[in-house]
């Protein structure tokens, strides 16, 4: 996009906020590939804005308030001194509303001619086949917001994510040695993983306050992976919601506060759902990670979990570090500063 390599470089200075409750803190604001990205001083990324559905609360006036689209307590100020970064994404705003279908349409499908007929087909096809068309369709971004407003819907439930500018760069590292997008840890809420559209893994602070072997948080986020490739997660809300919500996100590409409420109702209230055990260690031997740390976690005794243990994929062999002790202390504290 022309508009976009013209201010890919530029930076700005803005107050971030992430919710009312929180003081407003200085951060440093640059504008990537569809995305606003909100880093401390020491270029750590705290938090990454989609630019297409990114709100201005106070049009005209300054200081320049933002939110992301359906979020207005997290909010970002830019002073009238920011006018380039303003105006850029005022501009990246409008060409990708250039580029995209109009709001309330779908384009993602190769044949804009045959959009209609295809959907109405849908519609009398059985809900299973609509809701797999749907999952194969949505694209990674629109995931990721989804994602994304579960866990906001999830906040107000288990209290805000856990942050820390110490503990940041382990949480990504376990996200990397993990192979997932975001590891985001929470007081409370989740009984103890979940795993949300986008590639968003949840864990309640317990697996990383709990326990001195890091293998075991990194066991649960393996198990949340297992579990989206037997199940997309984006297929489980809408297994749970009914096929109207897939037709919504089909021909809207929105999901209500009411149908996102709904679903981590649901979620939140019920145990993991469980995986025969070769489902598991298949993705615990290409993560090249124990599975046995994992299986006594879940049950102390073992005797549940004995194939885990003693199929384990890494048994016998040298064990790379899952996380420095320096860093997996960082991340034991991360709910306490």
């Amino acid at each position: 996009m022309t508009a976009l390599k013209q201010y890919e470089r530029i930076e700005a200075t803005g107050l971030w906020r992430p919710s009312p409750n929180v003081q407003r803190r200085e951060v440093v604001v640059s504008i990537g590939e569809a995305t606003l990205t909100i880093s401390d001083f020491n270029d750590r990324a705290l938090t990454h804005w989609s630019l297409a559905a990114l709100e201005r609360q106070n049009p005209g006036l300054y200081p320049a308030i933002f939110n992301p689209d359906g979020d207005p307590d997290e909010t970002l100020e830019l002073e009238e001194t920011e006018t380039t970064m303003i105006a850029a994404i005022d501009r990246l705003q409008k060409a990708i509303d250039r580029s995209r279908p109009h709001p309330g349409r779908l384009r993602w499908l190769s044949v804009a001619g045959v959009v209609a007929a295809v959907a109405a087909l849908l519609l009398l096809w059985v809900p299973a086949a609509l809701q797999n068309h749907v999952v194969s369709v949505v694209p990674e971004i629109k995931r990721y917001d989804i994602g994304n407003a579960i866990l906001h819907r999830i906040e107000r439930v288990s209290g805000v994510s856990c942050t820390s500018e110490d503990a940041q760069a382990a949480l990504d590292q376990l996200a990397a040695r993990t192979g997932v997008r975001e590891v985001v840890i929470l007081p409370a809420g989740v009984q103890t993983s979940l795993g949300l559209p986008g590639g968003i893994i949840l864990l309640n602070r317990s697996l990383v306050e709990d326990h001195e072997d890091p293998s075991i948080a990194a066991g649960y986020i393996i198990a949340e992976r297992a579990r989206a490739a037997a199940l997309d997660p984006l297929g489980e809300v809408l297994d749970r919601t009914g096929p109207t919500t897939a037709f919504r996100l089909l021909t809207t590409g929105e999901l209500t506060p009411e149908i996102v409420d709904a679903y981590t109702e649901q979620v939140l209230s019920e145990p993991r759902p469980t995986l025969p055990d070769q489902a598991l260690l298949e993705v615990f031997a290409q993560a090249a990670l124990p599975s046995t740390p994992y299986a006594y976690a879940v049950d102390i005794t073992g005797e549940d979990t004995l194939g885990l243990i003693e199929a384990d994929p890494i048994a016998g062999r040298p064990l790379p570090q899952v996380l420095p002790d320096r860093d997996w202390v960082r991340l034991q504290n991360i709910c306490g500063e």
